[in-house]
């Protein structure tokens, strides 16, 4: 992927706000006003991250996640929903199609590059080697997992949150500690957005037979067991 931000946001001054402050912080900046022109820029280049607003003319922010998520190209993509709508339904729906992070506006651009920073550390590839547990297979370098031979798409979080658990499995961990683990302290992440990443990953393990190893201890947390 290209070292550059997408910046998905039909708000001329917001725009403009990001491109100046992602630029100050050295980073190299692409707009697009729109949902689709963001697909016509996504054809020919691949960012590094993605900050899209949830509404947009034509199609939504919400709806523009789930494409990316589907396809294998764009799936590895970390992506930041930025909106004003701040209700917790409107964040799990978010999450659900595959968002990373949720910044409300009006926001701070300083709280925003922290957790583009948190986020892209998050992702980034490890050192060269791969994990293997109950015939799943993570190959870490590449950022590609694989179950009994056959390539199984996640997105970046759901890729952190195995890794981590196949690096401590029969562990049981709360909510709080795979925040800190996986998110990270520096970012504030709500406890209910573990919850729904549990289950996107179980979602993409199911077809394998293999949502079963992520369980859930009552009153407790969750854990890796086979």
């Amino acid at each position: 992927m290209a070292r550059y931000i997408l910046v998905v946001e039909d708000d001329p001054d917001i725009r403009e706000l990001l491109h100046f402050s992602l630029t100050r912080d050295g980073r190299t900046v692409v707009e697009a006003e729109s949902a689709e022109d963001a697909q016509i820029l996504l054809k020919r280049d691949l960012p590094e991250l993605i900050i899209v607003d949830w509404m947009l003319p034509g199609m939504s922010g919400v709806k523009l996640a789930k494409s990316l998520r589907k396809d294998e190209r764009t799936s590895k993509i970390p992506i930041i929903m930025l909106t004003a709508r701040s209700e917790e339904a409107d964040k799990l729906r978010s999450f659900e199609a595959g968002i990373d992070d949720y910044v409300t506006k009006p926001f701070s651009p300083k709280e925003l590059i922290a957790r583009i920073k948190a986020l892209l550390r998050r992702t980034s590839a490890p050192e060269d080697d791969s994990l293997v547990f109950a015939g799943i297979r993570l190959e870490l370098a590449s950022h590609k997992a694989f179950v009994n031979e056959d390539r199984v798409a996640m997105g970046p979080t759901e890729f952190k949150l195995l890794v981590f658990f196949m690096r401590n499995p029969d562990r049981v961990f709360d909510r709080s500690q795979l925040v800190d683990e996986v998110w990270g302290r520096s970012v504030v992440v709500e406890e209910r957005t573990v919850d729904v990443h549990i289950l996107r990953l179980r979602k993409v393990l199911k077809p394998w037979g293999r949502d079963h190893v992520i369980e859930t201890v009552r009153g407790v947390g969750y854990r890796l067991a086979s």
